[in-house]
């Protein structure tokens, strides 16, 4: 289950108010998060959580669960 903080820092990123991310969400379909956003929405990520995430680890994050997965291997 993807958390609150996870939902807040994309949603505040891609200026969104209320979206509805689910574990099961992937990137493509949230509104504003493209190829050219994509480098962004991570890099805040990274701030809001202070971890680094190798290229290879987003490229095997099929959906935001997976992601949430990696922060918490990374922060835990």
């Amino acid at each position: 289950m993807i958390s609150d903080r996870l939902k807040t820092t994309i949603l505040n990123h891609l200026d969104l108010e209320d979206y509805d991310i689910q574990d099961e969400t992937k990137a493509n379909t949230v509104p504003g998060w493209d190829s050219l956003s994509h480098a962004n929405v991570i890099l805040s990520i990274e701030k809001e959580y202070g971890v680094r995430f190798k290229s290879i680890e987003i490229l095997k994050c099929k959906n935001i669960g997976d992601l949430q997965k990696l922060i918490d291997s990374k922060t835990k």
